[in-house]
């Protein structure tokens, strides 16, 4: 197979090793990839243990295996030759193996399950794969099965410089509690403030913030385009920061919560760290019950379709590493600019590049000055559509 590989791609570099007798190269991965490896190997601990020398903390390891449910139809069709025979060692259920993965220094990302016909028959078996197979209940059917992980203990313990963003219309009210309330935490602090077609003095309240606190790193971003998504981006674009953080405006979610979101990204809990709003009792205005009926329905779908954990997909409270950011930013036109919020053009990015998701509960406050620009039922149906999008671009591929 790595004969016939080297013969149609010349340009590409194959290197041949026995992987239970690996010494170092001196050179790191992206990825590393066991495509039906663990079966075969007498210690599969020890392996993935090797196999961290390879690794950076951005590096992803990727197993593949096949459901044992599948062995007697696997048998069979070895006996009539419509499979390579193959000999195996190892029993290993999902669970197995990411049990493994853990005592090695590695954490589980997630999980997926593929292929619920393997033979192909023109048009039915393509369909019933990409949108049949991953349905909930069925997926546990499929024959194969993949866990994407990630070495941990490698990032090194240090303090990263941070920018806060605040996109903010119509908050002047706001603007100052932003800046005196924010605590001071990280190598270095960075505010940035984009002001979107505000009616109320916004603009010129940010500017004498700016004028009355020399001593924070404020900077003004005037959007041009529209909506939160392009504010985000937009100050993204300015941002010096080696983590970036976005705090909404309205301050509902307390500006004395971000530290915990810088915490859990530089001791390496997460690498996307998502504010969740629907742990703690809210205050009684906070959010309205067709709020958070959708909130709860689309932290199912989105938890479903990611395979990582999103119980509030509409926190406006995000932190990740600017060069995650970048990564996201130079990959975007896989999805395209789609979001008019920013929430989601961030987990989708997040979720393609296999970052570990972490969740930071935070108390939902009611808003204490202006009104909220969302609309439920034309975001509502947004969100719909946002689903359906999700769901062709990751899970039915």
């Amino acid at each position: 197979m790595i004969r016939r590989a080297r013969e149609r791609y010349p340009g590409l570099e194959f290197r041949e090793a026995d992987i239970e007798s690996l010494k170092p190269w001196g050179e790191t991965f992206d990825a590393i990839i066991l495509a039906d490896v663990v079966g075969h190997l007498q210690d599969i601990e020890e392996t993935f243990r090797s196999l961290r020398c390879f690794c950076r903390p951005e590096t992803r390891i990727i197993v593949s295996y096949y459901s044992f449910l599948w062995e007697p139809v696997l048998k069979l069709g070895e006996r009539l030759g419509q499979k390579m025979p193959q000999e195996h060692q190892n029993w290993l259920s999902t669970e197995d193996i990411g049990n493994v993965l853990h005592l090695a220094g590695y954490e589980p990302v997630k999980t997926e399950y593929r292929l619920l016909i393997p033979k192909r028959i023109p048009w039915l078996s393509d369909f019933i794969n990409r949108f049949i197979a991953p349905f909930p209940g069925l997926r546990r059917l499929c024959l194969c099965r993949y866990i994407v992980a990630r070495p941990k203990g490698l990032r090194e313990k240090k303090e990263f410089s941070t920018t806060v963003l605040i996109p903010c219309r119509n908050e002047k009210g706001n603007v100052e509690a932003a800046i005196t309330r924010l605590p001071s935490f990280g190598e270095h602090q960075e505010i940035v403030f984009v002001e979107g077609g505000s009616t109320d003095g916004t603009r010129e309240e940010i500017q004498r913030m700016m004028e009355k606190y020399p001593e924070k790193d404020i900077k003004l971003v005037v959007q041009e385009g529209r909506g939160k998504g392009d504010a985000v981006r937009s100050g993204f674009a300015v941002a010096k920061g080696d983590i970036l953080m976005i705090l909404d405006g309205d301050l509902t979610v307390p500006p004395e919560d971000l530290p915990k979101f810088y915490r859990a990204l530089a001791e390496d809990v997460g690498e996307f760290i998502n504010g969740c709003r629907l742990v703690y009792p809210m205050e009684k205005q906070a959010m309205r019950v067709l709020n958070l009926i959708g909130n709860k329905f689309f932290s199912f779908m989105f938890t479903w379709i990611l395979n990582q954990r999103f119980k509030d997909t509409l926190c406006g409270t995000k932190a990740l590493f600017r060069r995650d950011y970048e990564k996201i930013h130079a990959n975007r036109s896989y999805f395209g600019d789609f979001d008019p919020f920013g929430d989601f053009d961030l987990i989708f990015g997040a979720s393609k590049l296999n970052l570990k998701v972490a969740e930071v509960p935070i108390r939902y406050r009611e808003r204490t000055y202006g009104t909220t620009n969302i609309s439920r039922f034309r975001h509502g149906w947004l969100l719909l559509k946002m689903t359906w999008f999700a769901y062709k671009k990751i899970k039915a591929i």
